[in-house]
């Protein structure tokens, strides 16, 4: 095989391996006994919606052009709205927790008097 049909064997079977799948945001709950507050974390969880099967030559390469397209395009979105969540998650956990840890330099603070 030459490298050109290395190159595109090798794309076609990432490709193939990516097709039919997307990310989606999920959040996940767990209790903080030391906040007493119930935490939220956003993830990302792939889903497979499809499988490539009955395609014959040339539109097997436009199928999985189109399905790495998708699965790229949603891992993008995705992976932008579980950072902002995120974000907006542990801003909520700094307001509500109801028992924040000592902050490092406060311990060797002494009130004046």
């Amino acid at each position: 095989m030459n490298r050109l049909a290395c190159l595109r064997f090798g794309l076609a079977f990432t490709l193939m391996l990516l097709g039919g799948c997307v990310y989606l945001p999920e959040t996940t709950t767990r209790y903080n006994p030391d906040c007493g507050i119930y935490e939220r974390k956003a993830i990302m969880q792939p889903h497979q919606i499809g499988t490539l099967m009955g395609c014959q030559d040339e539109g097997c390469g436009v199928l999985l052009i189109a399905a790495g397209a998708v699965t790229v395009a949603s891992a993008v979105i995705s992976g932008s709205v579980v950072v902002v969540g995120n974000v907006v998650y542990w801003l909520e956990k700094q307001g509500q927790c109801l028992n924040p840890p000592d902050k490092a330099g406060d311990a060797d603070v002494s009130p004046a008097k």
